[in-house]
Formats: structure tokens, sequence, C-alpha cells
């Protein structure tokens, strides 16, 4: 999860955020050395008092100043198109889970695997125990297996919210009366925190969502146990 001063992402914990990761690794390198290329024009223009004549009026240089952006944006657009459609991309889900957005809290349905159902609150920060993170943790997390394809259908009953894990490379929107859906592939276990990222009212910032990933034993485990409380 983030840290104080971090710089850069959340260390990816799916395929789909490390593919997105060397995205942007790839679009930052370009930007770097345009950057660094029109630093250098400028400190020579400034430090230089010299003419070419051949710089002046050149259809080779006005040949190259229009191909060479074509083809950096070339170059960005095309990983870039790639991974649009990998996100798309929903082939075989092991599990799906329906995802509710209210005001202020979550609900989680497991209705293809077993009749469950449940909500997720934020626990109140004088409720927190030692290594609990404040604004983050829920009295109920979404456990899902690792390592397999899992989908999400994700709705709002009132506002607009947005269901959002950054590890997970996921952000959909929820939608009142709309379904839309999303998936993921947790590529190791580990607890992987997110929060509405749609304004939706005044406790916007106390809805969290907090997907939890377990090896397949545990998961089947984890539902009994919710059964049996139910």
């Amino acid at each position: 999860m983030a840290h104080p001063s971090q710089l850069g992402f959340q260390d990816a914990a799916s395929p789909l955020m490390e593919e997105l990761l060397h995205f942007h690794d790839h679009a930052v390198m370009i930007i770097f050395l345009i950057s660094t290329f029109v630093l250098y024009i400028i400190v020579v223009m400034i430090s230089t008092t010299l003419t070419n004549k051949y710089v002046l009026d050149s259809q080779e240089i006005e040949i190259i100043w229009t191909v060479l952006p074509a083809v950096i944006l070339i170059l960005i657009a095309l990983p870039s198109l790639r991974i649009l459609y990998l996100m798309d991309e929903i082939n075989d889900p092991h599990l799906t889970i329906k995802a509710v957005g209210h005001q202020w809290y979550w609900s989680y349905e497991y209705t293809d695997y077993e009749d469950l159902g449940f909500d997720s609150y934020m626990i109140p920060t004088q409720d927190l125990t030692p290594g609990q993170f404040r604004l983050l943790e829920a009295d109920h997390r979404m456990v899902v297996p690792v390592e397999s394809p899992i989908r999400v259908l994700i709705t709002a009953d009132d506002v607009l919210h947005s269901w959002a894990v950054p590890a997970l490379g996921v952000k959909m929107d929820a939608v009142p009366g709309r379904l839309n859906q999303t998936a993921f592939i947790t590529s190791r276990p580990g607890v992987f925190y997110g929060q509405c990222s749609e304004i939706c009212g005044a406790n916007h910032s106390f809805m969290p969502i907090v997907v939890e990933a377990v090896p397949l034993e545990h998961f089947e485990n984890w539902s009994s146990l919710m059964l049996e409380d139910a």
C-alpha cells in the first residue's frame, strides 16, 4: 500500500498493474528524452551567436520535425491501446462478485458461488487495533482466491461511487441503474486497500475497500464460516 513521501506507484499485485507500471516507465522515458533535447536546444540557442544558413530554411529539418513526433506518438499509442484491450478482457472468470456502493459503505454479493452477501463498513478510529490503518480498514473484507480470474460487477444504490484498488490496477464507476464490470487476477496473497474515487457526499472519505487475496483452501474455509455466521 501507499506510504508517506512515496513518489511512485504502489507495488503491483496483479499482472494488469504490472503492465500499467511498465507503460508508465516507457512513457516517462520518452518524456525525459524529449525534455532533455528541448533543454539542450534552448541552451545552445542562448549561448551561441553563430547562425547556420542551412538551418534557417531547410526542407530536411521540416521533414524531420514533422515525422519524428508522429513516430513518437505511435510508440506511445500502440502499447497504450494494447493495455486498454487487456483491461476489457474477461475470459472465463472463476468467481463473480457484485459490489454495490451505498452512502457510505459497500456491500458484496457472492451469489454465483454461494448465497453469501454482507455489508462492509469502515472501522471507526477509536475501534482500530494496533497495526490497522486509519480510514482504510473495513469490518468485512472482500476475500478472493489468489491467482484466479475474478469478475466484479459494480453498481450503486443511490449516487455515483467508484470502486478502485490501485495495487490491482482496478477502477470502475458505480452508477445507479447501470451494471459495470471489471476483472483482475491477484498474483500474490495479501491485503490490498482502496477507497471510493468518486465524490459521493459528506462521508465520501469514509467508505474504504479492502480486498484480501488468500489461497483457495483458505477462501473456502472463510466462505463456510461466513455462511455459518449468516
